[in-house]
């Protein structure tokens, strides 16, 4: 796999949160996890989670914990996260194309996504967390990222088709929509509801001739919903 190009993690004080010293430990705990993909944990390593966290648990921002970000939503654990975009990035040479998030959240996903793909869309349901988001990214200047508020079960058919869709909700299946707006060779990563009744993982890969399903480890996210609040 090719590996990203080199750059220079953002200046800091070089104390307390603030320090990349303090990301470089968080990077080095999710490979010793198992995450592999150079370009995944350069990202991880770049952006800075305490500032998408309540003042109170910045403390814990490092810690592979998942936070609560207001309006009965969290913020997932930095494994999970890693995890998630490194299975949308399989195979993938270099850099993404345009993706799709699910669940933009207190926007944290959305900024790692920006350093591993050339555009990202995300979307938010919940009125709150989306002007929450545009908080939280607009000291990052992120040209390539842009927030929507709207149904995520819609997905954003104006910025299809994408090489990869990600979600941080999990439904009873995956909504249409989202593999009509995914490309050929793409791929969607979302937890969904198994024949178990319990969450998993699930990558499905777009082919030219139909979709390839991988069911992988259990996980917990909170359920998928339609309309806008």
């Amino acid at each position: 796999m090719r590996q990203p190009p080199s750059q220079a993690l953002p200046v800091s004080s070089g104390l307390g949160l603030d320090s990349s010293a303090v990301r470089a430990r968080m990077v080095g705990k999710l490979a010793e996890q198992g995450v592999q993909d150079a370009w995944v944990l350069q990202a991880m390593g770049r952006v800075e989670r305490h500032r998408f966290v309540e003042t109170a648990l910045a403390g814990q921002a490092y810690e592979d914990t998942s936070l609560p970000i207001g309006l009965g939503q969290t913020i997932s654990k930095p494994n999970v996260v890693a995890r998630m975009i490194e299975l949308l990035r399989q195979d993938a040479p270099g850099k993404l194309g345009r993706v799709l998030e699910i669940g933009t959240g207190c926007g944290y996903q959305a900024a790692v996504l920006s350093h591993v793909a050339t555009e990202v869309y995300s979307i938010e349901r919940l009125r709150g967390l989306h002007e929450k988001a545009k908080k939280n990214l607009l000291p990052f200047r992120l040209p390539n990222v842009h927030l929507i508020l709207g149904d995520g079960m819609l997905g954003f058919p104006k910025g299809a088709p994408y090489a990869g869709i990600i979600s941080a909700a999990g439904g009873e299946d995956v909504p249409v929509a989202w593999l009509d707006q995914l490309a050929v060779g793409g791929r969607l990563v979302a937890p969904t509801v198994t024949a178990s009744g319990q969450q998993a993982l699930v990558v499905i890969h777009k082919t030219a001739t139909g979709f390839d399903r991988q069911v992988l480890e259990a996980v917990h996210f909170v359920p998928l919903k339609s309309g806008v609040a």
